[in-house]
């Protein structure tokens, strides 16, 4: 059976695929197969289909990462009309206390047990503005920026970096169902500034400038992110992506997985400026990911990751490695 329990079905009738040779990779030689295998093995023994599990428990035999890939899987070009666009997402870092002080006065909330996912609650103006969240004990901590816990819950995760130097880690817990306006847009709707102009970097300078003005622009988005602690995760690794495991800085990406089976290795080659060359393991998913080559690249945590995530939106094409027969599979059978 080739789309097995938790398996992506493809979402569209014109999908196509086809089975490519590893010397039609560009670049695939020069990468290094070892870190990307590493990654893989940080979510491969989540995969629940026996093939999938046969190569995970083979992997760590291994001990020429570039013969795992190239033994036991095919390259598949996945298509579905629609062009290819990458783009970069990070995981936000702020400062902050676990106590309210005068510096480090804007809370991260814990879900309201009255919320329920996919309803509307509050908007973020009645949580930030009312007394609808005081008095409950619902904060994990409290930090010093609004722009930076803004774009943290735009991300879905992020941690918060403590006074003596410890972390609490993030984790997207439910949102208030209210659909995300961009700030960057009203700031362009204002004539504040040109598209080309905005960027995270500019609105939080823009949000830091004007004070209550500023924090008032954030309210032009209503939706709002409440937050879970993520536990017994080493700072050094990356937050938790949708299959639960740690993300690995420039290894991991989200994809659509009505076309991409999480977890699978995928190859993507870049255009535009600073090309990128390299095998990708796909562990996360995101709401604005749609498509079979469509895929968003972890870039890691902070603001220098922020920077470089924000200014990727590139073209270019994604493969897909898959087990063999899993991709001989899906030829039709003509072909076969």
């Amino acid at each position: 059976m080739l789309w097995g329990a938790g398996d992506p079905r493809p979402a569209q009738a014109e999908t196509d695929y086809q089975i490519l040779d590893f010397d039609d990779l560009n670049g695939w030689a020069a990468d290094d197969h070892r870190a990307a295998l590493s990654a893989f093995m940080e979510t491969c023994p989540d995969l629940k289909d026996q093939d999938w599990r046969t190569l995970c428990a083979i992997a760590p035999s291994f001990g020429d990462a570039t013969l795992f890939f190239e033994l036991l899987f095919r390259p598949v070009e996945i298509s579905d009309k629609r062009a290819a666009l990458f783009t970069g997402y990070f995981e936000p870092e702020m400062n902050g206390s676990r106590v309210q002080t005068a510096r480090f006065r804007y809370p991260v909330y814990r879900k309201p047990p009255e919320v329920r996912e996919g309803t509307l609650w509050k908007s973020r103006r009645e949580i930030e503005t009312t007394d609808i969240m005081k008095n409950r004990g619902l904060e994990i901590a409290w930090v010093d920026d609004p722009t930076a816990l803004f774009f943290t819950q735009i991300q879905g995760s992020g941690r918060i970096r403590l006074q003596d130097g410890s972390y609490i880690r993030l984790g997207y817990r439910a949102s208030n169902g209210f659909r995300y306006r961009s700030v960057g847009a009203e700031l362009v709707r204002r004539g504040i500034y040109q598209p080309h102009q905005v960027s995270a970097k500019v609105i939080g300078n823009w949000v830091r400038r004007n004070g209550a003005a500023g924090e008032e622009l954030l309210r032009h988005n209503p939706g709002y992110v409440f937050f879970r602690v993520i536990r017994n995760v080493p700072a050094e690794k990356g937050p938790l992506g949708a299959m639960n495991r740690p993300l690995t800085k420039l290894r991991s990406a989200a994809v659509d997985p009505r076309y991409v089976k999480l977890g699978a290795p995928v190859w993507i080659e870049k255009r535009g400026a600073d090309p990128i060359n390299q095998l990708f393991i796909a562990q996360d998913t995101g709401s604005a990911i749609k498509g079979a080559q469509r895929a968003d690249i972890f870039f890691g945590t902070g603001e220098a990751a922020g920077q470089a995530a924000g200014r990727l939106r590139d073209p270019g094409r994604m493969i897909v490695l898959l087990p063999i027969q899993r991709a001989y599979a899906l030829l039709p059978e003509t072909v076969m």
